[in-house]
């Protein structure tokens, strides 16, 4: 569908070039601002929305012996002309910059039965590949964990500032899934959840 919509947004008339907007002042929340809301509301009432749960992989970049890798709710597709993903990661994380040496990541898509895995990518300073199967990504070489639902595999395209997270996109060089049609790990209010099988496969909301 993808390509589909790339064909047909090409096969009409060039739009007329558009003058960027000024780039956006780019910081963090001063220390002698307030938040307009507290942050134990803005988790619970944000918790409404559920998302998907992926594992951020990188290889070892020069000097490392071992892969990278955090579990990540807050990735989302962001462009199909060239084709852009993206993902928010706290600016305190430490995996955050062996993934920025490295140049490069794969997105790895959980499944519903992928749960443990996850909190195993959820803590720090563990070996959190100890015992867990993966090959490379064909791209990145960042490991393609075994049993993910999909991959892309991307390089770092941009990385911008949003308060005390980072906004990290990345531009998709390779990507795949996997052939068993299984249900996404999904998070919602605080906890793992599960896609109702018998809402699969309805219709998409309008756009």
């Amino acid at each position: 569908m993808a390509a589909a919509a790339v064909r047909y947004l090409r096969s009409g008339p060039r739009p007329e070039p558009v003058e960027p907007l000024p780039r956006p002042d780019l910081r963090c929340v001063g220390e002698d601002e307030r938040p307009p809301v507290g942050q134990a509301e803005f988790r619970r009432v944000l918790g409404n929305f559920a998302t998907g749960v992926t594992v951020v992989t990188a290889p070892a970049a020069d000097g490392e012996s071992a892969p990278a890798g955090f579990a990540c709710q807050s990735f989302s597709a962001l462009s199909l002309d060239p084709p852009l993903v993206a993902f928010m990661v706290g600016r305190t994380s430490t995996t955050w910059p062996r993934i920025a040496r490295a140049g490069v990541f794969c997105v790895n898509v959980l499944g519903a039965h992928q749960g443990e895995l996850c909190r195993g990518f959820a803590v720090s300073g563990a070996d959190k590949f100890a015992g867990v199967a993966h090959d490379t990504a064909p791209a990145s070489g960042s490991p393609r964990l075994a049993g993910a639902l999909a991959w892309i595999d991307c390089t770092i395209h941009a990385v911008h500032t949003g308060g005390d997270h980072l906004i990290v996109v990345g531009r998709v060089e390779a990507l795949g899934e996997a052939d068993e049609d299984e249900s996404p790990l999904l998070f919602h209010k605080g906890r793992f959840a599960r896609l109702d099988d018998s809402h699969r496969g309805a219709r998409r909301p309008p756009r």
